[in-house]
């Protein structure tokens, strides 16, 4: 059991912190355009992400193995991006009256937030910082650009 004073449980709790942050920066915006999927969701996506990388990678002895220490991490990244992808996937309608296909941006967001998640757990600032704020010009700019050629609802 390690103490709360722990350098590895205050190190911990940061990664947990920004990818929580990171979760509800996106699901901010998400919340702004009345999407289905929102901050509390997306921010519990990117920690729970970040949960799991975190709890697998702290093993004792994966430290010891860099190969074992290697195949975890593909198997991290593996079933967390699997796995959200299905999350994804039930935000994705197909409309009864039409071709029209609604979700997928939203399910892109999920995704793009599960991989904040995971980065936050690896503690790759300088890669978070650009993925936030990629991820955050993609939801925005594009729509914005629409707009300006009279399509308000491009997604």
């Amino acid at each position: 059991m390690r103490e709360l004073t722990d350098p590895y449980f205050l190190d911990a709790c940061l990664r947990l912190a920004a990818a929580a942050g990171c979760g509800i920066a996106i699901g901010l915006n998400r919340d702004l355009k009345s999407k289905p999927v929102g901050m509390r969701t997306l921010g519990l996506v990117s920690v729970g992400a970040a949960l799991i990388s975190l709890s697998a990678l702290q093993a004792p002895e994966l430290r010891a193995n860099p190969d074992a220490y290697s195949r975890v991490v593909q198997g991290i990244l593996q079933g967390v991006l699997t796995g959200i992808g299905f999350l994804g996937a039930g935000a994705i309608l197909k409309r009864a009256d039409g071709p029209e296909i609604k979700g997928l941006t939203t399910a892109a967001a999920v995704w793009a937030t599960a991989a904040l998640g995971v980065a936050c757990a690896l503690a790759e600032w300088p890669l978070v910082a650009v993925g936030l704020a990629v991820t955050l010009a993609v939801l925005i700019v594009p729509k914005r650009v629409a707009g300006w050629f009279g399509r308000d609802d491009a997604d």
